[in-house]
């Protein structure tokens, strides 16, 4: 993958800067935003943001009772991109509703966000 995206690149440097990614969790605390992707026939997408304030913003209509939710880079890194993996779910970068938005494989993206820490 490289890194000329503007989308990519920004969502990276802000979560190289804050530490943290922006998903959408259930009330109940266990269930997250997935989606179907706009790219792949029967593959699931997992929005996620590099702003408290982007992923808050789609706390509406269908997901209305979703909230916010903070993940730190370190649990991404070491947790969540071999799970995603795992289950052939993609990650949405700074997804926006009702766009064709980039869908990135979890392992690319975590690469691409060690070797930026490494610079």
């Amino acid at each position: 993958m490289t890194n000329t995206d503007p989308v990519l690149n920004t969502f990276i440097d802000n979560v190289k800067e804050q530490q943290r990614v922006w998903g959408l969790q259930d009330e109940t605390g266990e269930g997250w935003v997935v989606c179907d992707s706009a790219e792949y026939e029967n593959t699931d997408v997992m929005p996620l943001w590099s702003t408290e304030a982007q992923a808050k913003g789609h706390c509406t209509d269908e997901w209305a009772s979703y909230k916010a939710v903070s993940i730190n880079l370190e649990s991404l890194l070491e947790d969540w991109i071999s799970d995603l993996n795992d289950d052939g779910v993609l990650i949405g970068v700074n997804w926006i509703e009702n766009q064709i938005c980039l869908e990135v494989d979890p392992i690319e993206l975590a690469s691409a966000l060690v070797n930026i820490e490494a610079e």
